[in-house]
């Protein structure tokens, strides 16, 4: 992996674990462990994609099934789209990996409309992927409300939970 993507997925792991931190107590059944492997590799193909064109979600959550992580390769997997809408009131792994990763620009914390516009800039132009980034945006916003009806917190405050915690260890 190149640098600045594991200096981003350390950034995508440390916002998954603010997020788990807050939610255990509501949702007990939350594998933190599992949520900090995947936010911590969601991106491990995404390097030779540059080259390939593959789909660095697929191919990532491919790569750890087929080295004996099934559980962890399905939420890399849905790191970018997930499988299913957020209408359940229950939080999945997936859905954690999901919003951190979607708040993570490079390694900076930002505004989901950033990271999300960001996202629409880079790859929206291409036919092939405009409709993904408009599911996405879509799905992005329905799971930010969804989190933060369960969290203490405003979205808008998520930077000031994390950063102060990475100072800590």
């Amino acid at each position: 992996m190149m640098d600045h993507i594991v200096d981003h997925s350390i950034m995508v792991s440390n916002v998954a674990l603010c997020l788990c931190r807050f939610l255990e107590e509501k949702f007990p059944e939350i594998n933190i462990q599992t949520v900090r492997s995947a936010a911590l590799l969601h991106d491990i193909t995404k390097t030779r994609s540059f080259s390939t064109g593959e789909t660095h979600s697929d191919t990532g959550g491919t790569l750890l099934k087929s080295l004996g992580y099934p559980e962890i390769g399905d939420i890399i997997r849905q790191h970018v789209i997930l499988d299913t809408n957020t209408n359940s009131t229950s939080i999945s792994e997936q859905e954690i990996v999901n919003y951190a990763d979607k708040r993570v620009l490079h390694d900076q914390i930002v505004s989901l409309e950033r990271r999300l516009e960001y996202i629409r800039v880079r790859y929206g132009s291409k036919p092939a992927f405009r409709y993904r980034v408009k599911l996405m945006w879509k799905n992005a916003l329905d799971l930010e409300k969804k989190l933060f009806e369960q969290l203490p917190f405003k979205p808008s405050q998520l930077q000031d939970l994390v950063l102060p915690a990475i100072k800590k260890e």
